[in-house]
């Protein structure tokens, strides 16, 4: 089974529905179905064949989506490239991939007939490099299967249907949007309505216009929706929160401007989605929740490690990364967690992110959570710097107007002495990626 037989419930079985809103114009499935065939169409005119690689730098518009289907039609490998990254950047992508071709617009043929081609559930479907906030990017092989195990697990568990009207911002050049947004809306039938990006001077008037009941969104978007009114929350069923940890401050915040709490949940490039806040039940601020159903989840030494379906092939074509970033089977995420006695995950930050003071372990995000409490803190990360005596130390930065002074009295009244960041460094702003994740690596 490849994605397209999954696909086919809406393409083909809700052919005459609306499927999809873009631009001030409504497409039906039938459509969606359509252009998606005339653009595989083209590409096999341009000589594409199963397995080859095409490079797609593309913002959010209905062209990506036809270039998309049209891959997984015919068996082509689909590698989004962040329309953020510059000529180094995207040189390294092309370079890794070696693309039969790369694509910055729509193409199209007259043919709309759906090509055929031999697929299954171990076909490639992508190759997604990771941000690249240690090191250069590496290429996550994920197949038909991973996806479609990810987009049926999240169907079932966010009880996503096709009486549903799903508003999407988030770029689909990353897998929160492709592999969580796209893939949930083909499966189910519902209704998206896709923006370019998210703008949070117009946030207000496209909830309000489109009525929307299914929201996914980053921390940073979060933040910017509590200047909105409490009103653009009133169609909605569940806002989704992930790509960066949220803070437990924005979580009851938001709770109680709009009357709803948001499921923050967790995954990875190379795991798709694995950890979970119920849908029914408590949702825990500061935790991510539960392995999802056919995840299975272990913390070894701190690191959370994970197996399940939705767990990529392996990076391109670099064997000797993919062995290390496995153990006996297990994913080692790269992430340091806990789990409660009920049952809930929370995590604690990157393993590299991990400073260790003179022997002792210290998690920047205890204290970046305690920092955020305290009057004047609009944003906080704290990260190990050298140190000649205990190795290495915290030091955080800070966006807002807190007195340092008061910041180091809140944290040695709440924190062991050793946790105490030396110094607090007022920023204007942190370095961030288009999803939200601070890279810390710029400010060490």
């Amino acid at each position: 089974m490849s994605l397209v037989d999954l696909f086919d419930r809406s393409l083909l079985g809700r052919r005459g529905e609306v499927g999809l809103e873009w631009n001030g114009r409504a497409y039906t499935f039938g459509e969606i179905e359509a252009r998606s065939n005339r653009t595989a169409n083209a590409l096999r005119a341009r000589g594409f064949q199963k397995g080859d690689r095409l490079c797609v730098y593309l913002a959010n518009r209905i062209e990506l989506i036809d270039i998309f289907l049209a891959c997984m039609k015919l068996g082509v490998i689909f590698v989004p490239i962040n329309i953020l990254y510059r000529q180094r950047e995207i040189a390294h992508i092309t370079g890794d991939a070696e693309p039969r071709a790369m694509i910055a617009e729509g193409l199209t043929s007259n043919d709309a007939t759906r090509p055929e081609e031999s697929l299954d559930g171990d076909t490639p479907a992508a190759i997604i490099y990771t941000s690249g906030t240690t090191g250069a990017a590496k290429g996550a092989v994920l197949t038909h299967d991973n996806f479609a195990a990810n987009g049926l697990n999240l169907v079932e568990a966010w009880q996503i249907s096709a009486a549903d009207r799903f508003l999407l911002s988030l770029p689909l050049f990353h897998v929160h949007a492709l592999g969580n947004g796209l893939h949930s809306w083909l499966i189910s039938g519902c209704r998206m309505h896709l923006l370019e990006r998210f703008d949070h001077r117009a946030a207000a008037d496209e909830f309000f216009d489109f009525q929307p009941t299914l929201f996914f969104g980053v921390p940073t978007i979060y933040v910017r929706l509590l200047d909105a009114p409490p009103a653009i929350a009133a169609t909605m069923r569940l806002f989704v929160s992930g790509s960066a940890p949220l803070s437990p401050q924005v979580f009851e915040q938001f709770r109680e401007r709009f009357g709803h709490t948001i499921l923050e949940r967790y995954g990875m490039t190379e795991t798709f989605m694995t950890l979970s806040n119920p849908y029914a039940g408590e949702r825990r601020a500061g935790t991510v929740g539960f392995p999802l159903p056919g995840v299975s989840a272990r913390i070894v030494d701190g690191e959370l490690q994970v197996k399940s379906p939705t767990v990529f092939a392996g990076y391109w074509r670099n064997p000797e990364v993919t062995a290390a970033a496995f153990e006996d089977g297990w994913f080692k995420t790269g992430d340091l967690a806990s789990v409660s006695d009920d049952g809930y995950y929370t995590l604690l930050g990157r393993k590299s992110d991990l400073i260790i003071s003179g022997g002792f372990n210290i998690y920047p995000r205890e204290i970046e959570e305690l920092l955020l409490e305290q009057q004047g803190v609009a944003e906080a990360a704290v990260v190990g710097v050298p140190d000649p005596i205990r190795g290495e130390v915290p030091v955080a930065y800070i966006v807002g107007d807190a007195a340092a002074v008061d910041l180091e009295k809140a944290c040695r009244e709440s924190l062991a002495s050793f946790k105490v960041p030396r110094e607090f460094i007022r920023v204007d702003s942190l370095p961030r990626t288009a999803l939200g994740k601070v890279q810390k690596h710029l400010l060490r």
